[in-house]
């Protein structure tokens, strides 16, 4: 499967468009998280816990996006992007989402 940013994947044409796809998931902070970044923000660097929390989240946003498109019989998902959204005061969103597609060598 073909994951793209851009709209064409070189030697290839869309032979026909599924539809989006799409796969998000939901993260909670959580107290021990929460007191560790509180720290480190008193003296400023990256928050360490927070940044392996989104990189997991935005791989599982990924790999279920992937799976739609299989699903679907895809080849491919072009146009991929990311979004985040705050859910609550202690969780966010974060959602993947592109157009899956057939393809078709070009001659």
């Amino acid at each position: 499967m073909i994951l793209t940013t851009t709209e064409e994947v070189p030697g290839y044409a869309v032979g026909e468009v599924l539809g989006v796809v799409s796969g998000n998931t939901v993260r909670a902070k959580n107290v021990g998280r929460d007191i560790t970044a509180g720290l480190k923000s008193l003296v400023g660097g990256e928050l360490e816990e927070y940044t392996a929390m989104l990189a997991d989240a935005r791989t599982e946003a990924y790999n279920r996006m992937a799976n739609a498109a299989r699903d679907l019989g895809a080849d491919a998902v072009v146009n991929v992007r990311f979004a985040t959204s705050q859910t609550m005061a202690a969780a966010a969103e974060l959602l993947a989402y592109g157009t899956a597609v057939k393809l078709v060598p070009r001659k």
